[in-house]
């Protein structure tokens, strides 16, 4: 790679991390705390003023949840499309580019901020525990009923499934006044937190959803971060998924024992 090859690399992937971190809604600051690296240094990698050295692009990596080939390969699209209401019936998925149609944001909002009324201020609930939360409500829902609670795309990574719509819904959240989000310190770590201003409107919810979400609230709100991720690596969904690829809601129904939540000896539907 010659010098102005390699400068116009720097550019695109300075451009390319600048998004990614405006994605999610994070400020330089904070992206700059967890790379452990100083603000202006990394508005000196954005502005292709200085190289991105390994240690610091395995931080952005793990920032970012996506591995180091796929934030450095700069001919590849990673932007998540959130379309609201039920326009469609199917996710497309081309390379990184993903499009979630059938994401019922509504229904979103309100189970997040039913999971912060109900168990957000424990010291173990950071957003890692629920994100984690959210994937068994929808894949317990699915396994059980047979349609989607909240449809949201969960993406495999090394640290468990993950919505990718989450940034986009949380940061209009945020906006919107409905919660705020705070940094705290947990066994050494950071952990962001959420703090709900409102309380989640019901009518939005039917009672098997409420009911459903409390039996996976009973059932995993004990657990810290790296223990429901743990725990989340067992599930024959996330098993059978490659990586950085969406999780299929279909594989719900080849789970073992441990995970199932569905008497197979029975037929059930949807209340």
């Amino acid at each position: 790679m010659d010098k102005e090859q390699k400068s116009e690399f720097q550019k695109s992937l300075g451009l390319r991390i600048k998004a990614l971190r405006e994605s999610r809604g994070w400020s330089q600051e904070e992206l700059a705390d967890r790379l452990k690296i100083h603000r202006v240094a990394l508005t000196q990698i954005e502005n292709a003023q200085r190289e991105v050295s390994a240690e610091e692009l395995a931080g952005l990596s793990k920032a970012f949840e996506i591995s180091a080939d796929v934030l450095l390969d700069l001919k590849k699209n990673i932007e998540v499309i959130l379309q609201e209401g039920k326009s469609g019936k199917k996710k497309q998925v081309s390379g990184m580019r993903i499009s979630v149609p059938e994401l019922k944001a509504d229904k979103f909002r309100e189970v997040f901020l039913y999971i912060l009324n109900r168990i957000g201020s424990r010291p173990n609930v950071g957003e890692t525990v629920i994100w984690k939360m959210l994937y068994f409500i929808d894949f317990d829902f699915y396994e059980k009923y047979e349609e989607h609670l909240i449809g949201a795309t969960y993406i495999k990574n090394k640290y468990g499934p993950t919505p990718v719509e989450s940034a986009k819904i949380v940061n209009k959240m945020i906006e919107a006044g409905d919660i705020m989000a705070i940094k705290s310190q947990r066994a050494g770590f950071d952990q962001k937190k959420y703090i709900p201003n409102r309380e989640p409107d019901l009518s939005k919810l039917k009672a098997h959803e409420i009911k459903l979400i409390d039996e996976v609230l009973e059932r995993l709100s004990h657990m810290g971060a790296r223990q429901i991720s743990d725990y989340s690596h067992g599930d024959i969904p996330w098993v059978t998924t490659a990586e950085q690829a969406p999780i299929d809601y279909e594989s719900v129904f080849y789970r073992t024992p441990q995970y199932s939540v569905r008497d197979y000896g029975d037929s059930e539907g949807a209340v």
